[in-house]
């Protein structure tokens, strides 16, 4: 069952409800004073439809409320589970700081393994999360992708060719969020002149 036909059947359920109740009272009043007005059992229906349906106005001015708190707060702590994943790197850095500002870590191997451990766990962050670094050495342009600084003639290399990364760039799942900033190879000028 569709969700349109359990809402039409739930309208239709309430709807019954109410006219068997307003019977119901009538027949009680009936049998009280006698007989009831049809512009009264009417009045009667009246009355109780529209408290019904400032009943169902309500509930939806507050289901629209709480959506609107939810939806405040999904936006507010986005980046939490992010940041909650980079805690662990950010204490080994301080860890690692702490360790050479006091003189613990004096030769440079051990510094340095414990800084390859470290980018090694933020790499790990990043993958998890779906980051991914955008490959573009060796390849052709794309301008989707990169940002060219400069073109530099290049003897053997095919114009239009990434010869250089200068920034890496990211995707982020299946989106670009940071170009690659990059040089660019160009014709070299003795090949054109060679041509004319």
């Amino acid at each position: 069952m569709k969700k349109n036909e359990k809402h039409k059947d739930l309208k239709h359920e309430e709807t019954e409800k109410i006219k068997v109740n307003i019977k119901e009272n009538s027949k009680k009043e009936d049998d009280k004073s006698g007989t009831k007005s049809e512009t009264e059992v009417l009045k009667e229906e009246a009355r109780m439809l529209k408290d019904t349906l400032l009943r169902k106005a309500a509930e939806f001015e507050n289901y629209k409320r709480r959506t609107e708190i939810d939806f405040m707060n999904n936006i507010k702590y986005a980046s939490e589970n992010l940041l909650k994943s980079l805690l662990p790197v950010y204490d080994d850095l301080i860890r690692s700081v702490e360790s050479a500002e006091k003189g613990v870590t004096k030769d440079f191997d051990t510094l340095k393994q414990g800084q390859i451990l470290i980018f090694e766990k933020f790499k790990a962050v990043f993958d998890r999360e779906g980051l991914k670094e955008i490959e573009v050495l060796g390849k052709e342009f794309d301008v989707d992708l990169c940002d060219a600084l400069l073109q530099v003639p290049k003897p053997g290399v095919k114009p239009n060719t990434v010869i250089e990364v200068v920034e890496k760039g990211y995707y982020l799942k299946d989106k670009v969020i940071r170009h690659a900033k990059v040089l660019v190879s160009a014709d070299t000028p003795g090949i054109e002149n060679s041509k004319e």
